[in-house]
This record gives structure tokens, sequence and C-alpha cells, in this order.
């Protein structure tokens, strides 16, 4: 293969008119006329159909000369330039020609660097397989079936009417060029190709391109030169990191036509973002039955209390974070807190739920809009803490941090009790982890909270543990999102200690004999995947100390006697299988939320469903015009019932491993 795995498409100069040419450019024009030489007569009378057309009617003068070449005029030349390039590039396979005789011509190379198509940063010395592992902020692992050693795929100059479906299977491909055939259309399923950044489809014939080129938001080239494009869908407006659109040779629409000259590329995709129509919004999401569990216990001994509840989860997206460098491919509009407040409280209002758990949610707004609203238009009352940080900050700053919030119907619960949980702050109070160096610069770095409440039922007297959380998001502290998951459950577990005994207000509540037989809930934006450790321990009860999420990081007793929890936990919607997702942003579309639940004291009854799988195929990612956040809301259910007969496990023995053990005999000998 070619080094860098890829058709160099050549530097070139922006400025109109003579151009000193590089040796790299000198060299390929020569490469171009020995290949002209030889072309067969057919090939030269094929290629007389993709004449130069001006960006306007046939009619119209080029671009060169609509605007005088000053500043703005760049845009123009870059246009002409890069159409210049494709017009000379209109031989069959005139890139792979290309690249093979600069491959021919370079030295040799003792290595060949090949790059992961699905992860670019990620590049290997030889040709073997790979597994991707995308290093984006929110990405998770995906399986790569087979490995993959070219990502370029030249098609140009054949002649080629149609296209074959298959083509659209080859996901990996990064460039794709099309120019220069006879292609009239475009087939929708081209968005398969979802990690392409270049594509050109230069000199065809076509007079539409699909609507689904704006599901290709990793393009940096669209290269359309020279066919009959009047104009462009206003899906293309979701390509926010496209940096090259090329329409000179079109007879294109004139306003388009001019912000392309006036101010490039870029503008004519915030353009037709910013004025694209709102689209219908997706049928409303259904609830999902689920069995109960109580009909398979024997004799009856798991009888209904006959008490039902429901549980919302949401992360709103803080409105300090809902900026266009986070979602370029949001309309501008639709980040404004004046539209998203009321997508959001219409959103968790319609779901009238006896409790809500609310992460993300800016102290400014919870304390000026959220926490009144929900008490006079549906009688809630709450509870906020933002995160740690807030108590460093002035009141203007402090009003920008977001935090969790709980919100309770007042008519069923009385809030009992409520304690805020600071994990860097719980840290410095364990014996164990003072000694820990990757205490104080992983853990301590991060302001990440809790907030835990004991609600009472006004009815039955019967109460309920709601832990309401937002773990750190970065996925390289694994670590980190594991150690703080760890210390709630031990302070979950102190918290319901306490609560035992019904409160004096309610001298014949319920009493429960251990912390496991007190009905919880814990929710919230974990940051973490099905596959995770955090995912593995709460609904496992125990992670080795060795676990792969530990790293090699030490973390007291938790790295060398494991991390386990007494209660016996599920997430909500592992009854019918997790979500397609709960987070989605371009480049990532995964499951971070959930609603945990104590199993031998509660029954889901039902769920809340995904969203329309049809509506998700022709978006790229939340925010937009019908989601505020880029996170969706969760649901569920519950009925409490009488708690299961505990079932007596023996203490897990991890083992040790030689590092952490002798870490820790080094601690104890150090005492």
């Amino acid at each position: 293969m070619y080094p860098n795995n890829s058709f160099a498409r050549f530097p070139v100069s922006v400025n109109v008119g003579p151009q000193k040419l590089s040796q790299s450019q000198q060299q390929q024009q020569q490469q171009q006329q020995q290949q002209q030489q030889h072309q067969p007569q057919t090939s030269t009378q094929q290629n007389t159909s993709s004449q130069p057309v001006s960006l306007g009617s046939s009619s119209t003068t080029p671009l060169s000369s609509d605007l005088s070449l000053n500043a703005s005029s760049s845009h123009v030349a870059r246009q002409i330039t890069y159409a210049q390039i494709s017009r000379q590039s209109a031989s069959p396979h005139h890139h792979a020609r290309t690249a093979a005789a600069m491959a021919r011509n370079a030295p040799v190379a003792s290595t060949v660097t090949i790059t992961d198509p699905n992860n670019p940063s990620k590049t290997f010395n030889g040709l073997i397989g790979r597994g991707k592992q995308d290093e984006d902020s929110r990405k998770q692992p995906t399986a790569v079936s087979q490995a993959q050693t070219w990502t370029t795929l030249d098609m140009g100059g054949m002649g080629l009417k149609n296209l074959s479906p298959a083509l659209c299977n080859y996901i990996f491909l990064t460039v794709l060029y099309l120019n220069h055939n006879n292609l009239t259309y475009l087939p929708p399923s081209i968005a398969n190709l979802e990690y392409l950044k270049t594509l050109d489809v230069s000199g065809n014939k076509l007079t539409s391109i699909p609507s689904e080129l704006g599901l290709l938001i990793n393009l940096r080239e669209l290269l359309l030169f020279d066919n009959n494009l009047v104009t462009l869908p206003s899906e293309l407006g979701s390509l926010y990191q496209l940096e090259v659109l090329g329409l000179e040779g079109n007879p294109i629409q004139s306003d388009i036509k001019n912000i392309l000259m006036k101010d490039g590329s870029a503008a004519v995709i915030l353009s037709l973002r910013e004025n694209a129509p709102v689209g219908m919004p997706p049928p409303q999401r259904e609830w999902v039955t689920v069995e109960s569990s109580s009909s398979e216990d024997d004799q009856g001994t798991m009888k209904s209390l006959g008490d039902t509840f429901t549980v919302f989860c949401y992360n709103s997206l803080c409105q300090k974070y809902a900026t266009g460098q986070a979602y370029g491919y949001t309309p501008s509009w639709a980040l404004t807190w004046d539209y998203r407040k009321e997508l959001i409280l219409s959103e968790i209002q319609s779901r009238n739920a006896d409790i809500i758990c609310l992460q993300e949610l800016g102290y400014q707004q919870y304390e000026e809009y959220f926490r009144d609203e929900f008490r006079e238009r549906a009688g809630y009352d709450s509870v906020f803490y933002p995160k740690s940080r807030a108590k460093t900050m002035g009141e203007k700053e402090r009003g920008e941090v977001d935090g969790c919030a709980t919100f309770f119907k007042s008519s069923k619960f009385e809030l009992v009790e409520v304690s805020l949980l600071e994990y860097n702050q719980k840290a410095l109070q364990r014996a164990d982890f003072k000694k820990c160096p990757d205490i104080y610069n992983r853990v301590m770095t991060k302001d990440n909270i809790a907030v835990m409440t004991m609600l009472e039922n006004k009815d039955t007297l019967a109460r309920v543990l709601v832990a309401n959380s937002h773990i750190h998001w970065d996925p390289t502290f694994a670590d980190v999102k594991l150690v703080q998951v760890g210390m709630l459950m031990d302070e979950i577990d102190k918290f319901a200690s306490r609560h035992l005994l019904p409160p004096a207000s309610s001298p014949n509540g319920v009493k429960y004999p251990s912390t496991s037989k007190l009905p919880t809930i814990i929710a919230g934006d974990f940051n973490s995947t099905p596959e995770s450790g955090v995912y593995e321990f709460l609904s496992k009860g125990a992670v080795k100390q060795d676990h792969d999420d530990f790293g090699d990081y030490l973390y007291g007793d938790y790295t060398t006697d494991g991390l386990t929890h007494k209660l016996s936990l599920k997430s909500a919607y592992s009854q019918i299988g997790e979500l397609p997702f709960t987070n989605y942003i371009a480049g990532f579309k995964g499951v971070l939320d959930y609603i945990w639940y104590s199993t031998n004291t509660l029954d889901v009854m039902s769920l809340l469903g995904p969203i329309d799988k049809e509506y998700i195929s022709k978006v790229v990612g939340f925010p937009n015009a019908h989601f505020p956040s880029d996170h969706i809301p969760i649901m569920a259910e519950f009925k409490l019932r009488a708690p299961r007969p505990e079932k007596k496990l023996e203490e897990p023995n991890f083992g040790a491993t030689s590092r952490r053990q002798q870490s820790k005999e080094n601690d104890h000998s150090n005492r």
C-alpha cells in the first residue's frame, strides 16, 4: 500500500492567476501529460461532457469575474483552483495512478504506516488486524470484524452510470472518488459510509444530491464541481466539519452562490443549518409493560404491598455546555435557553412522575425557574445541590455551576432527610485513601456529587431511599468512575442504616431489619456503558481488585480487596434489554443513564420505551429542534413489595495481585 494509506490531494495556492508549481505538482503535471499521450481517443471524447460551467446559470460569468480580487475573493479563488484540479483528474483512476507513480518514485521506507479507518488517530506498522478503540471523549469500543489495510477507493473516469449497492457496504472508506462519470443519481445508502472525509462526485450529471449526505458528519471535502445542481438539501447543514464545498460549474441558485463567494463553504453550511425547516417530531414514546416477577414466587410469599410509584431520570444538559463548539450540528436557536427550557419543562411535566432525578441542572436555572415552576404547576417539592466547585465561586459564577436536583410529589411523599455526597471530599476522609497518590492526582480533581434523599409515603408510611448522581464523564478515567460509584454504595449503606426505624414524625411507620430490605432507587448519569466496570459492580455486587477499569492505579482497599456492596440491584431497563441509547451525539450513541433498583423490595411494572427508529435514522445527534439535551429521559414504574428472604453469601475473596498485596502489606507495616 501507499504511505499514509491515502491518495494525497496536492496542496494548492488560492491566488488567482499564474502560479509557480511546487515540485510535486510539476511531477503530477508531467505524469498527467504522459498519461494523456497514451489515452485512447474514446477517453478524450468521454470527458468532453464535463466542460466548465460557471457557478450560476450557464449564461453567467465565471466566479473569478464576479468579485474584484479583494480579501473575500479568496473563497472564489479556492473554488476555481479546486475545480481546475478536478478537471485535470478526469482520466480513469487518475488519483490511484498518481499515488502509484509517487509511491514508485518515493524512497522505500522500512515500514508502512496503516491508518485505522474507524479511528484515524490510531496507526499500525505493518499489515495487522485490529479492533477499533475510539478515543473521542464520548465513544465506546466498537469491534471491527476483519483487518482493513486500505481506506481510499478511486472509481473516477470510468463512465459509470450507476453505482453498485455493494459499494455502500464499504463502511471503512475515508476517501471516495466517483468523479468524471455519467452518474445522474446518488443512492441514499451512501450515508452508510459514515467515516468518509472526502467525497468527490465532480464531473457527473447530477441534478440533485440525497439529503442523507447530511449524515456524513466526518466529511471535510464534498466536491460537486461541474454537475447540474440548482440547490442543496438543508440537511447538509449538519456537516459542521466540512472545509471545502465544491460548487463551481453548477447552475446553483443565487443565494447559495453569493454566500459561497463572499464567506466560503462554512458559511453555506451554517446558512443551511440555521434556516433548515423544523421537521415533524417523532411519534410519542410508548410504554413497555414488564411482567412482574411476583407471580413466580412460591406460595405467595412475595405479596405486593399495592404501592406503586414512577421515577423519571434525565440529564437536562446545563446551559453552560450547550454551545456551538460542542454541538456544531445543532442550529444556534435550538441551543438557546429560552428555547430549551420550555422543551425540558414540557417533557418532564408531561410524564407526571412521582420522583424526578435531574442531572446537569444549572444552579441559576433551578433557583430562578425550575424550583418554582415545578412547585406551582405540578406540586413538587425538591432538593438541589451544585457541584463542589460552587463553594469557591462568587454568586454570579456559582449560578452557572450544574448539579443534581431531586423532585418529588408533595402530595405523595414526605422528605425525611437529605444528604449530600461530595466524592472528592469523601475520599479525603478515608484512611486507606490518604496514602494513595492517585487519589490526589485523579479523584480529588473531579467535583462530582450525589444527592441522597429518604422519602416516606404519606399513605403507607413505607420509605424509599433515592440516590441521584452524576459520575465523571471522561472515558480515560474509568478508574475514577469505579471509585466514585464504590464510595456511593458505601455511603448509601451508611445513610440507609440511619433510617431502618420509622422517623419520630411517624412512629407507626415501617421497620426494616437491614439496609438490604429498605427499598432503594439509584438513578443518574453514570457515564458508563453496560460493558463497564461500573455496570458490572452495581449489577453483580462486586468487582475484583485487579479489574481492568482500575488500570495500574492504587485506591486503598478498593484495589487490594476489591469492591462489594450489599444490595441486590438491577438496571430497570435490563428487564427488556437496555435501550439502544440514552446519549446521542455526533460520534457516539450509547447507554450512559440508568435507574437501578433493589430487586428484593421493588418490581418493575413498566418502562418508557425507545425513540422511533425511523426518526433516529435521519438525525446525526442531539440536541436538536425536538430534543433539548444530548441525553434522553428514562422512566420506570415500580411496585413496592415485601422483602425477599436474604441469601447468605460468602464474603468474596478475590485474592490479590502481588503489586497490590505488597502495597497493602507495606501500608499495614507503616501503621
